[in-house]
């Protein structure tokens, strides 16, 4: 199987301010092009050839898993997001989020906070386990909680390729912004 980026379903610039498009640009169209063309290289010819991106991250180490991690978690990341995004969640997810977190303002605080507080580059999750409990986890590089067994909902991305063009070195204000263009539908769709 190769494996293909899907074309993003809003123009470059439709998530301005929150992410330019020049970070659009060179994040989706040439850090991501570059993982999911490693990602295929390496996987031609092995056992990994015909899994799925998720099997293969499950399994996978060294230079094949943080390849196969970086190409899923960015499609993961630039699909949450929409032009029309913002607001706050409801239904399950909200009551999910009230329980777990105290409230939807708690929690992005707690989310924010975990993203800044991550020392280099990676990522911020929220997650859920089989039996529905929030968790937010942060790891560097490659991080991804499906290799703990957990649903990724939400993640923001803390490398600095992510903000560093619109934001320097302001991750936080960065992070905070992405609160305005995430679209709460499809993380709920995943929860």
């Amino acid at each position: 199987m190769t494996y293909e980026q899907p074309k993003l379903p809003y123009p470059e610039d439709a998530l301005a301010p929150a992410i330019s498009a020049q970070t659009v640009a060179f994040h989706y169209g040439k850090h991501e092009k570059t993982y999911i063309d490693n990602l295929n290289r390496l996987i031609t010819g092995t056992e990994y050839e015909d899994m799925t991106l998720e099997e293969v991250i499950a399994v996978a180490k060294g230079a094949l898993y943080n390849n196969a991690a970086q190409a899923w978690n960015h499609i993961f990341y630039f699909f949450t997001f929409s032009p029309d995004g913002g607001g706050e969640p409801g239904g399950e997810l909200r009551r999910a989020i009230d329980r777990d977190f105290g409230s939807f303002d708690k929690f992005k605080e707690a989310f924010v906070e975990a993203g800044t507080g991550l020392f280099g580059s990676g990522w911020v999750w929220l997650s859920r386990d089989d039996s529905g409990k929030l968790f937010i986890t942060q790891g560097s590089n490659a991080s991804n909680p499906i290799v703990d067994g957990l649903t990724p909902l939400l993640t923001f991305d803390v490398w600095e390729h992510a903000y560093y063009l619109d934001y320097q070195n302001r991750r936080a204000d960065a992070l905070k912004a992405l609160w305005d263009i995430v679209d709460w539908d499809v993380v709920e769709s995943r929860y």
